[in-house]
């Protein structure tokens, strides 16, 4: 491999790695605000079990994810040297805003958050939980926002080889982020709630904490089935707005076609780069056409062969990376259809089958951000900064020796993290939230109304065993 793959595939493990983390925790402290509202408003002990539990899911991702962006921002002056001297003036304060205000704010407020529940006052805690929630969107919109500038760089002037700021409005709020952070903000509630949704209806497939699982399943199931039209809505748009006007390569890339003409759409393909077909191809007869709006079934969608071959994306990490984000939000719209029928009929926390398919659906929410992702960055090549800057341009000129011993030991550092993180959270679900109920330990919940009545206390206890 050349040194600039051996760059890329090491910045695309870091980041696949990281967004592992933000696609959960990122939602899921929204979440943890609405529940410890809702527990601080009505004084049910069952919200406050909600919010240690999903608590502790979020604190270790959280601290991952930190760290791991952090190993982000070292290769791009290591491994991007060029990239970084070129863009710094844009990039550099942008990224530079995420740490003055959403680390800021995360480092802050954190602690009070992990450590004051049962320490301070109600208000406290709930107003820590806001603050560390308000971070983690900070950091999304600024990361979004450097992002987008290399989608549709605008704002900026070149001089001494350098981009410049023109128009910080300009380069902040560029045509991408418009529709990208929306797009992001939106697809880290869905993930979160897909999540959230799968472990609890284990815990309903186990018949334990069947309250807490109720609860938890229902909200989830619920914030995903009021998002996942909205979010397709907002998915149109940025096709429309973004990749038509000013990445039409990535859509011809993601569609999978080399040449002009078919109005179907290809819902499987091997494709072959250097001759420019596909080995292998699958095409659905009239839907592509359909998909753009078109029911006579006589729009064609348009062929790779557009563009020059020196200014061609990947078709297949594209074409591919697309096609695992939509294949796993048809699984999301069939998990949030069957629970509305499910929910009408009365039948959600009864049907089982429902349930199994459910908790097998934990992860897809991580899968199709992460094909977004590659969808997004592998669509834009061979450009770091569509239109400007090329990629083979951007790379630091490295000893590949030294690269290769780089992306081998983070590969398997991730690798091991990755592990264990997922298996904390196997390890926390088996232990379960029952010991997170202030009904069995009311010393981290003072202030908490318990009725020790023995016939109440022993409806309490009958609860948590189940």
């Amino acid at each position: 491999m050349s040194l600039i793959d051996l760059s890329r595939w090491q910045f695309a493990l870091t980041v696949c790695f990281h967004m592992t983390f933000p696609a959960i925790t990122v939602g899921m402290s929204v979440f943890l605000c609405v529940i410890y509202a809702m527990y601080w408003r009505t004084q049910k002990p069952v919200y406050l079990q909600m919010f240690r539990f999903w608590r502790r899911i979020f604190a270790v991702g959280f601290a991952l994810g930190v760290v791991a962006g952090a190993v982000i921002t070292f290769q791009m002056g290591l491994n991007w040297g060029v990239f970084g001297a070129k863009t710094g003036p844009i990039i550099g304060p942008i990224i530079g805003m995420e740490v003055v205000t959403a680390f800021f704010v995360e480092a802050g407020f954190i602690g009070i958050m992990l450590y004051g529940d049962g320490r301070v006052r109600h208000i406290t805690m709930f107003a820590a939980t806001v603050m560390v929630t308000i971070g983690t969107i900070l950091s999304s919109t600024w990361i979004l926002a450097a992002n987008s500038w290399m989608q549709t760089p605008e704002g900026y002037a070149v001089k001494n080889g350098q981009y410049v700021p023109t128009d910080w409005a300009a380069a902040i709020f560029t045509p991408a982020f418009a529709w990208r952070y929306p797009h992001m903000i939106v697809a880290v509630l869905i993930s979160a709630s897909i999540f959230i949704a799968g472990i609890s209806a284990y815990y309903l497939i186990k018949n334990r904490s069947r309250g807490f699982a109720r609860r938890s399943l229902s909200i989830a199931l619920g914030v995903a089935a009021l998002l996942l039209p909205v979010q397709l809505l907002i998915g149109d748009g940025l096709a429309g707005n973004v990749d038509v006007p000013y990445q039409p390569s990535k859509l011809e890339a993601l569609e999978g076609n080399w040449q002009n003409g078919n109005t179907g759409w290809v819902i499987f393909a091997i494709p072959d780069q250097a001759e420019a077909r596909n080995i292998v191809q699958i095409s659905v007869p009239w839907l592509g056409s359909a998909i753009a709006k078109d029911p006579t079934g006589k729009t064609a969608t348009p062929g790779l062969d557009n563009t020059p071959v020196n200014d061609r994306p990947d078709m297949a990490a594209t074409f591919w990376g697309f096609r695992a984000m939509f294949f796993a939000s048809l699984f999301m719209f069939a998990t949030v259809f069957l629970s509305v029928v499910l929910r009408l009929r009365g039948r959600l926390w009864e049907s089982r089958r429902f349930h199994k398919y459910v908790l097998w659906t934990t992860p897809i929410g991580i899968i199709a951000i992460l094909g977004g992702w590659v969808t997004s960055e592998a669509g834009r090549q061979p450009w770091v900064v569509f239109g400007l800057l090329r990629t083979s341009a951007a790379v630091s000129k490295l000893a590949p020796d030294a690269v290769v011993f780089s992306v081998i030991g983070f590969s398997l550092i991730y690798l091991v993290l990755l592990v264990a993180y997922i298996a904390y959270i196997v390890h926390t679900v088996k232990i379960g939230p029952e010991r997170d109920d202030p009904r069995v330990n009311p010393d981290l919940a003072p202030g908490l109304e318990i009725d020790t009545e023995p016939a109440t206390a022993f409806a309490n206890a009958e609860e948590v065993a189940r």
